[in-house]
């Protein structure tokens, strides 16, 4: 299998790259988590960029671009601590709303692409603990007209989206709709890694049907998600990777470098060996996002525990070699870590996802045949 990248996939993570380089410094995002963690200015020059239509296709505006392309994205957007709700609003919410009927599609999607409006999954519950089964919002049919009503927790950006994609129970199972934020009770709140999230009540809140399949294809969107944190988790780890590395080259104790002690030279060799098996397991995650249901839910799943390993060690081990500068707020590796910690516990922490590999292992082997 050919694993190098196609010149336009290089070409688009230059593009970027420059653009994280430029107009996206740490400064900035410091001053902008300290504000509160607004961020839609921030999406809307990732719209100047072409990058709001990366995943929507050409007919409504958007790149039409694949899983592929996606992953590079993200991995820059990691590398950069970007602080945007990129994944939410250019890659899960498109992958939802291309199961809606065509007259929505054409009023929601143009607009999408061109970031002219952020739309975003609200899909988490209080007693859900990740399982997408787990809904008590409702949604109610009159005259041909649906109305929803319930609450949604850790809505990312809530407050600053124009709709919502929401899961509802209705007497034939779980369906998908679109809330306008005008019509919903918003209340919004900085999180720890410096952006935001919202709660979001509905009370008879006038909706759209989106998709009758509602489990199916919100579990296809959670795992399109997925193989997303899985790429920005890759960058993260990547640059505070670096970041530790060149720490250790100009840190000096006893008169000498810290790269002079071979048991932190040891240390760092064994997080990149959890880089490396996080990038692995990012692509596997990537490529089987076209492959059946049943394979690419357990894919996804297995992809998951390996990024929780991964940036839990990566993160933890890179914090401690910095030693205490590693944990202020005014240096950069700790928002790394942070948002690492998030990412951990983004789609389903790695608790859940083991549990989820644990119950797709039908085979069995050895002794156990």
């Amino acid at each position: 299998m050919d694993f190098d990248f196609t010149d336009d996939q290089n070409s688009l993570r230059d593009a970027v790259a420059r653009w994280v380089e430029k107009g996206f410094s740490f400064e900035r995002r410091h001053a902008l988590a300290k504000a509160g963690g607004a961020t839609r200015a921030v999406y809307a020059e990732l719209a100047e960029l072409g990058l709001t239509g990366l995943a929507i296709a050409e007919e409504h505006g958007g790149l039409g671009f694949g899983a592929v392309e996606a992953m590079v994205v993200m991995e820059e957007l990691g590398r950069g601590l970007v602080n945007a709700p990129y994944l939410h609003g250019a890659l899960v919410a498109p992958s939802l709303l291309s199961f809606a009927p065509a007259e929505l599609q054409a009023a929601w999607l143009p607009r999408m692409a061109s970031g002219e409006a952020l739309v975003v999954l609200a899909h988490q519950e209080r007693a859900a603990r990740y399982r997408l089964d787990q809904v008590t919002t409702r949604a109610t049919e009159s005259n041909g007209s649906w109305t929803v009503t319930g609450a949604k927790s850790l809505v990312p950006a809530g407050d600053e989206a124009d709709a919502f994609l929401v899961p509802a129970h209705t007497p034939h199972g779980i369906r998908i709709f679109l809330v306008e934020r005008a019509a919903c009770q918003v209340r919004g709140y900085p999180t720890q890694d410096g952006a935001r999230a919202a709660e979001i009540a509905f009370t008879d809140a006038p909706a759209q049907l989106v998709a009758e399949n509602g489990l199916v294809e919100l579990e296809g969107a959670i795992d399109v998600g997925i193989a997303a944190v899985c790429a920005e988790a890759v960058g993260l780890m990547e640059r505070m990777t670096a970041l530790t590395v060149e720490y250790m080259n100009t840190r000096k104790q006893f008169g000498v470098t810290l790269s002079t002690f071979q048991a932190l030279r040891h240390r760092i060799a064994d997080v990149k060996m959890q880089l490396e098996l996080g990038r692995a397991m990012s692509y596997y995650a990537t490529l089987k996002l076209g492959e059946p249901a049943e394979q690419r839910r357990r894919a996804l799943s297995q992809a998951k525990v390996q990024i929780g390993q991964s940036v839990r060690y990566v993160g933890q081990q890179c914090t401690q070699l910095h030693g205490g500068i590693g944990v202020t707020d005014e240096y950069v590796s700790s928002h790394y870590f942070k948002r690492l910690t998030m990412l951990e516990m983004q789609f389903g922490d790695t608790l859940h996802h083991l549990g989820e590999v644990s119950a797709r292992m039908q085979d069995s082997a050895g002794v156990f045949a």
